[in-house]
Formats: C-alpha cells, structure tokens, sequence
C-alpha cells in the first residue's frame, strides 16, 4: 500500500485521540515528508505536541503552518494559546490582533485576547475583549466566566451577578465553537 499524507494524517488523528502521541507525531512527520507545504499537516502536528505536553515543539509545528497559511484563524488562535503557555504574552496577543483582522467576530480570539489582558492585570482592556466575546456568542460559557471575573476585578457588582445570572443558563460545555450568521 502506498503511503500518501491523507493516509498518514488519519492514523496520526487516530493515535492521538487515544493518546498515543510519540506514534502520532511520527505519522505527521512522515506526512510532512511527502508534503511539506500542508499547512494542515504542519497545524495538526502542533496541536498533538501541544496536547502532549511538548509546548515549544507545537510552537515550532505551529509557526510553519502560520508559514504557510497566514490568514487561518485556528493556526493563529492555537500559536496564540501556545505562546500564553510560553509565558510569551506579547506575541500570544499579537497573534489574536492579527487573527482578529481576518475575524473580527471570531469570539474565542476575543475570550484569548481577554485572557491575556486579564493575565497582564489590564483588566479594562481584558472587559473590553470579553464583552467583545459574548456580545458575538451571548452563550459562550468561558467567556461570561471570564467576563464575571473581570468585573469582579473591576469592583463591578452589576455586571458580575449579570454574568452570573447568564451562566446559570448555560452548562460549562457551551463553548467558543459558535459561528455567527454571516
């Protein structure tokens, strides 16, 4: 049977949905091999490092599939996460500003962003981001938790119980993967 990277990227899938991440990766690279300007490959490869603890090797995946395709809101949204693991802020917040200019309604780069904000104590600008989140995805879970923090920060009472009053709707499981009608 002749090895092609669709083959190759469905065993590595395979082996990382049961952990099994050294067999994963060694599928990836050999898919990566064969094509080495699939930016999917690349994106998929720094997910499986990131996902086994390897955060500087998902990185490296992650920029060369940014390499590759630099307007994918998923790479830019992963290498912002995995640069936040870094303790890398300022890069992590670039790749958000510079995802959020191709998806201005993409409401997990805004809740990331927000994040940052919050981890940096710029809690007005981290508000500004998760308000941005939930007025795109009013049932996005993480980002009203995130929201209810920050206003808790804030000294805003209001705007906590409001968040808190939302929340109770919802289950932790409603997450960021809404998409917006176009």
């Amino acid at each position: 049977m002749k090895e092609s990277p669709d083959i190759l990227n469905n065993q590595a899938l395979e082996f990382a949905s049961k952990g099994e991440y050294k067999e994963a990766i060694a599928c990836f690279q050999r898919a990566i091999e064969i094509e080495r300007f699939n930016y999917m490959l690349w994106y998929n490869l720094g997910i499986t490092y990131r996902d086994s603890g390897q955060m500087q090797a998902a990185k490296e995946a992650l920029e060369q599939a940014y390499k590759i395709n630099d307007t994918d809101q998923d790479v830019l949204e992963t290498l912002a996460l995995v640069n936040f693991n870094l303790g890398d802020y300022e890069e992590a917040l670039r790749c958000c500003n510079e995802g959020l200019l191709f998806g201005v309604t993409n409401a997990r780069l805004w809740n990331m962003a927000g994040v940052i904000y919050f981890n940096t104590n710029k809690y007005d600008l981290a508000c500004e981001a998760f308000e941005h989140a939930v007025t795109i995805n009013p049932y996005y879970y993480d980002a009203l938790y995130n929201l209810r923090d920050t206003y808790d920060e804030l000294g805003n009472e209001a705007g906590k119980l409001q968040c808190i009053e939302q929340m109770k709707n919802l289950s932790p499981s409603q997450s960021g993967g809404f998409v917006p009608y176009a």
